[in-house]
C-alpha cells in the first residue's frame, strides 16, 4: 500500500534519488507545464541553471533530470529523476512546481496526482482544492542531517511563472518590457531573448539568452544560443560514409501553415526543393560515393513570414541501416560572419530501425536567430515525419511520429 503524505507533511526517504511523477486528465483547456528550482537553505536558486525545464532539462552535476511529457491513455504524465547525492554545493532542496499555462487556474485540472518513487517505496502527495491559482509548488525534496525528505506543500500563487520565479529569485523582466502581443520567442529591449520549446512550452523570462561569435557546439539540455542572423545562412548535415541519409527541413510560419522542403515526398506532400523564393532551399540530394563524410545542405534566406525553420534527418529503412550514433551524424548552422553552432547525435544509439533524428530548432526573430538543441528520435520502425504546431505558450513545437509517412520506405 502506498503511504499517502497530507499538505504541511514530510516523510524520509529509502534513498537519495528516485522519480517525482506528476499526473492529471488530458483536456483542450489545460496546459500544464512541471518546473524544478534547485534551491539553498534561504530558498533561492544560485542562478540561471538552478532551473530545470524542458530547454533545460539537466543539470551538469545530475541532481535532477526532466523526461519528457507522456500521454497514457486520457493521462498526462510529467516525470523529473532526482539524486540528491549530487547536490552541487549550497543546494540543499528541489522545488517541484506545476504552471497552467492556458491561465484557464488549477480549479479545471482533473484527477491532479504527485508521486515519488524511491528503491520500491511509494508516497502519493494528496493535493489541495484550487481555484484561480495558475502556478503551484506542489511537494520538495530535500536534504536533513544527511536524510533525504520529502514534504508536501500545495502551495498556489496567481502569476504562474513569474510569481514562482520572483518567488525563488530568479530575476523576472518588469511588465512593461513584455511586448503587448505574443511572440514567437519573447522578446527584451536591452537583451536577448528568451526562448521555449517543444513539449513542456515554459517560457522564462529571466534566461537570457547569450548572444554568440566563434565556432559553437550545444548538446542536447543545454540552454538556447542566438547568433546574428545574416542574409543567407546555411544548415549542413554531416556524417560518415557507409549509409545514405536524406535531409529535409520543416518550415512554420505566422498564419500557422507548416511547409516540407524535402527531395522527396511523403503521404499527401509533394516534393518541394525550395519554398518562398529561395527563403528556404535544399542544395540537393547526395547519393552514395566514395567519401570519407558526406554533407547535405539546406540554405535560410529567412523572411518575416518564417517563425521556425527544423532540419530533419531521414534514413530510409531501403538504406539497410541507420544508426545516427554509428555515422556520427551532425548539423551545423551558420551564418557566414565567423560564427557556426553544431549539434552531435551523441545520444543515439547502435539501433539501425531509428530512421528520423531532429537535432535542433532555429527560431526567427527580430534579434537574431535562436538555436535550441533538440535531438529528439523517431520510434523504431517509424516512417512517419514530425510535425510542427503551436504551443500554448506561442512557441513552435516538434512532434515526432506525427506527420504524414515518407514515401521512401
Amino acid at each position: 500500500m502506498n503511504q499517502l503524505l497530507q499538505m504541511g507533511a514530510n516523510t524520509s526517504l529509502s534513498s537519495s534519488k528516485g522519480t517525482v511523477t506528476v499526473s492529471y486528465d488530458k483536456s483542450n483547456l489545460i496546459d500544464i507545464s512541471l518546473t524544478a528550482f534547485l534551491l539553498t537553505d534561504s530558498e533561492k536558486v544560485q542562478g540561471d541553471s538552478g532551473v530545470i525545464f524542458y530547454n533545460q532539462p539537466t543539470t551538469i552535476s545530475g541532481v535532477a533530470a526532466l523526461m519528457p511529457t507522456e500521454e497514457v491513455g486520457h493521462t498526462k504524465v510529467h516525470k523529473i529523476h532526482f539524486d540528491m547525492s549530487k547536490a552541487p554545493q549550497g543546494i540543499a532542496k528541489i522545488a517541484i512546481t506545476l504552471t497552467e499555462d492556458n491561465s484557464t487556474g488549477f480549479a479545471n485540472v482533473k484527477n491532479l496526482k504527485a508521486q515519488i518513487s524511491s528503491e520500491g517505496t511509494v508516497i502519493d502527495f494528496v493535493p489541495s482544492s484550487f481555484k484561480n491559482e495558475n502556478g503551484i509548488v506542489a511537494l520538495e525534496v530535500y536534504v536533513r542531517n544527511g536524510q533525504t525528505k520529502a514534504k508536501s506543500i500545495w502551495r498556489g500563487f496567481d502569476s504562474g511563472l513569474d510569481g514562482l520565479c520572483k518567488h525563488f529569485g530568479v530575476e523576472v523582466e518588469d511588465e512593461q518590457n513584455k511586448p503587448s502581443e505574443p511572440n514567437t520567442i519573447q522578446q527584451q529591449p536591452s537583451k536577448a531573448p528568451a526562448a521555449a520549446v517543444p513539449e513542456n512550452k515554459n517560457m522564462l523570462p529571466s534566461i537570457s539568452l547569450e548572444k554568440v561569435k566563434g565556432k559553437i557546439s550545444l548538446d542536447k539540455g543545454q540552454k538556447s544560443v542566438i547568433i546574428e542572423k545574416t542574409p543567407e545562412i546555411t544548415a549542413t548535415v554531416s556524417w560518415k560514409t557507409g549509409t545514405d541519409y536524406d535531409i529535409y527541413a520543416l518550415v512554420y510560419t505566422k498564419n500557422g501553415k507548416q511547409i516540407d522542403v524535402a527531395m522527396f515526398g511523403a503521404q499527401g506532400t509533394p516534393p518541394l526543393r525550395s519554398y518562398g523564393n529561395g527563403a528556404v532551399e535544399h542544395m540537393g540530394d547526395v547519393g552514395r560515393d566514395n567519401r570519407s563524410m558526406k554533407t547535405e545542405i539546406i540554405k535560410l534566406r529567412l523572411n518575416n513570414d518564417i517563425l521556425a525553420v527544423v532540419p530533419v534527418v531521414y534514413s530510409a529503412q531501403s538504406n539497410g541501416t541507420g544508426s545516427f550514433y554509428r555515422y556520427k551524424v551532425s548539423m551545423s548552422i551558420d551564418n557566414h560572419k565567423g560564427t557556426s553552432v553544431t549539434i552531435s547525435s551523441k545520444n543515439a544509439n547502435n539501433n539501425d530501425s531509428i530512421y528520423t533524428c531532429v537535432p535542433g530548432i532555429l527560431h526567427n526573430t527580430q534579434d537574431g536567430i535562436v538555436i535550441t538543441p533538440l535531438e529528439l528520435y523517431s520510434a523504431p520502425n517509424s516512417e512517419f515525419r514530425p510535425k510542427l504546431r503551436m504551443g500554448a505558450s506561442n512557441t513552435v513545437e516538434v512532434l515526432m511520429d506525427s506527420g504524414p509517412i515518407n514515401d521512401y520506405k
